[in-house]
């Protein structure tokens, strides 16, 4: 494929790029209040940080909740991917109402169990529509733009969100922006988005489509290098941040980064991914989806031992840590695409939702495990803390071998959706 096509814009069905502007712009939304929500809660409201804590965590229990009825719904006569689409954004919607009116830990306690059922609602239903849009070849771009959108979207709203609190100090006007950006993208499901999947007299019983689901050899052979790759995400978002503060040596302050280098560092690491996003996805497009994923799992191994070397050099650790979040950003957005493409192509027609359902859940015990793990390892000694990541990086081989395992399970009984 010559270059310059690697960065032109996929031909896709009109109702993809729909759902991905939707995205865009409920994730901007969402960019206002993530990483200020903790200091408004605990600074101006006045919860402890524990409290706050509890009532964050909250959300990642309802969006079990909305993943599982997400993919249920989705393939649902009664239902369907629109309906589910709209009660996702509704939802939402309300969750911010609820926010912006807090003053208490019950209420925040909700707010969040709403925005977690929320969003639980929105990743089977929208995979499955995009799912039904596109063709086998164009999956891998698909999943990528919508990934994309979101990439965009937050790191637009953290930017502005930040710009907005410096020059006006009103986090509660956050959740309200938020809020109307899930009754815009509400107003564009609802006048632009048609039912994407045609139900007939065919469709199983949900009851039994879970059943079909779990008996899935290859499906639950996913899961578990599924959830091996979700841990890696976590690591990154949760641990990653601490580690760099606390086990750089000879950095900003002699004992680690800054805050705003720390910053700098995953501001690069989210415009990176946005910039390599597409063209990873179009360029992993020439290989099969279990070779895609093993590419991924080669960049996250040399992506933890050049954060492992960010911690024991004491020349230039802050071009190590850059190499490093940059590897780690192409290992992301070479496994996005290709694993819920995998998914859709493992899946009957009929079950889309509820196999892509099963995708999501991976992400919920990946942010589950994965942040105990990298704390328990921050809290020993240095040495360990250091050597966490090496054995992050070894731990790709198990993935590898689960990979070549499904490879093989794949031969013998190909499928696709």
């Amino acid at each position: 494929m010559p270059k310059h096509q690697l960065f032109t814009l996929p031909n896709l069905h009109s109702q993809v790029w729909i759902l991905a502007g939707g995205r865009l712009l409920s994730q901007i939304g969402t960019g206002f209040t993530l990483f200020y929500a903790p200091i408004f809660f605990v600074n101006q409201v006045g919860l402890s940080a524990t409290l706050v804590g509890i009532a964050l965590g909250s959300g990642s229990l309802s969006g079990t909740v909305g993943r599982f009825l997400g993919g249920q719904w989705s393939d649902s006569p009664q239902w369907g991917r629109r309906r589910t689409l709209l009660v996702s954004a509704a939802i939402s919607a309300l969750a911010d109402v609820v926010l912006a009116l807090t003053y208490n830990f019950p209420t925040l306690a909700i707010g969040n169990l709403l925005m977690g059922l929320g969003v639980g609602l929105y990743w089977p239903a929208t995979e499955a529509a995009i799912v039904d849009l596109t063709t086998i070849e164009q999956r891998n771009e698909a999943f990528a733009i919508t990934r994309l959108a979101d990439s965009l979207g937050l790191s637009l709203g953290v930017v502005l969100g930040g710009a907005f609190i410096a020059a006006e100090g009103n986090y509660r006007l956050l959740f309200v922006m938020d809020g109307i950006s899930f009754v815009i993208f509400f107003a564009l499901i609802y006048g632009l988005i048609a039912e994407t999947y045609q139900f007939g007299q065919t469709s199983p019983k949900p009851t039994r489509g879970w059943s079909i689901a779990f008996r899935d050899r290859a499906l639950m052979i996913y899961v578990i290098v599924n959830i091996l790759f979700t841990t890696y995400l976590s690591q990154v978002q949760s641990t990653l941040p601490l580690y760099l503060k606390n086990f750089v040596p000879a950095a900003d302050a002699g004992t680690g980064f800054s805050e705003q280098t720390i910053s700098g560092l995953f501001s690069w690491h989210i415009v990176f991914a946005a910039i390599c996003q597409l063209p990873v996805a179009r360029w992993l497009n020439r290989f099969s989806r279990i070779q895609a994923l093993s590419f991924s799992l080669l960049f996250w191994g040399v992506g933890f031992v050049l954060v492992w070397l960010t911690g024991v050099t004491a020349t230039n650790p802050l071009i190590w840590a850059v190499v490093a979040l940059g590897v780690l950003a192409i290992a992301m957005v070479s496994y996005t695409p290709s694993a819920s493409a995998l998914v859709a192509d493992l899946a009957p027609e009929s079950l889309r939702g509820i196999y892509l359902s099963i995708n999501s859940q991976c992400w919920a015990i990946g942010y589950l495990i994965g942040p105990p793990i990298g704390g328990w390892a921050l809290d020993r000694s240095a040495e360990i803390a250091r050597g966490f990541w090496l054995v992050a990086a070894i731990s790709i081989g198990v993935g590898i071998l689960v990979l070549r395992y499904l490879g093989k399970v794949l031969a013998t009984c190909p499928r696709v959706g």
